[in-house]
């Protein structure tokens, strides 16, 4: 395989991994619940701070993972060698 088609299966594997966070984030928001391996940290039992501390770490993910996905689909140069 290419460095092009290297690219591209790990550039769709970052958009696939950036929807399901954008999924679980959704979910977490709306229903205040994070799911978080087998176990659901619930925002009244974590409190706000926390659970709103939580939610940002996974939405700055999110964003990683959008950025990394459009660079390497897009060819955005933006890991200039």
């Amino acid at each position: 395989m290419g460095s092009r088609g290297e690219e591209i299966l790990v550039g769709g594997l970052c958009l696939v991994l950036a929807l399901v966070n954008g999924w679980r984030l959704w979910s977490a928001i709306g229903n205040g619940e994070m799911p978080l391996y087998r176990t659901r940290l619930r925002k009244a039992d974590l409190g706000r701070g926390k659970f709103a501390a939580l939610v940002a770490f996974n939405l700055a993910l999110l964003g990683l993972l959008l950025v990394i996905a459009a660079d390497l689909l897009l060819g955005l140069g933006l890991r200039a060698r």
